[in-house]
């Protein structure tokens, strides 16, 4: 769903001219200043942050990511744009997020949570206008399976140092 990598934002940058000819507030003058490029790993860069810092957010993308995810998380490789898909155009962007909720936080709730978050961090940080963030919830994370797996390889553990 991505397209190609040179897409233009509004441009930020300045030149050379005179501090008046070059004030931001102009915005006749702003357009002649230059051409901004973002690229979509940037915008789905900053999409990851926004949804990884919602309440109830346990993870990002579906199981096969995740698992590859958690193997990068190892290594200390983490990948931002895990369950992550933009479509950035000359002032839109189009996100699709794919995400894992925590028990027992309410799905709808964590949603419009993420989207918000979503529309906020990308109008203020790239400037570029949000059209829709659709997000698929593909599971729920129960701690409780997390402590049941952690006991049962400690129980291993022990037993295997039982064997002379």
């Amino acid at each position: 769903m991505s397209t190609p990598a040179h897409n233009t934002a509004k441009s930020a940058s300045s030149t050379s001219a005179p501090a008046k000819a070059a004030s931001p507030s102009s915005a006749d003058n702003a357009s002649n200043a230059g051409k901004t490029t973002i690229e979509d790993a940037v915008v789905a860069k900053v999409v990851g942050i926004a949804t990884r810092e919602v309440p109830g957010v346990y993870a990002l993308g579906g199981g096969a990511a995740r698992a590859l995810g958690a193997i990068r998380d190892v290594v200390g490789n983490t990948d931002l744009t895990q369950g992550v898909s933009v479509e950035v155009g000359e002032k839109q962007v189009a996100v699709d997020i794919t995400l894992v909720v925590e028990y027992p936080s309410p799905l709808k709730g964590v949603a419009d949570q993420v989207r918000s978050a979503v529309y906020g961090a990308v109008e203020k940080l790239v400037g570029l206008d949000v059209v829709e963030v659709n997000i698929t919830v593909s599971d729920i994370h129960i701690p409780s399976d997390d402590k049941s797996s952690d006991t049962q390889d400690s129980a291993k553990a022990i037993e295997g140092s039982r064997v002379e």
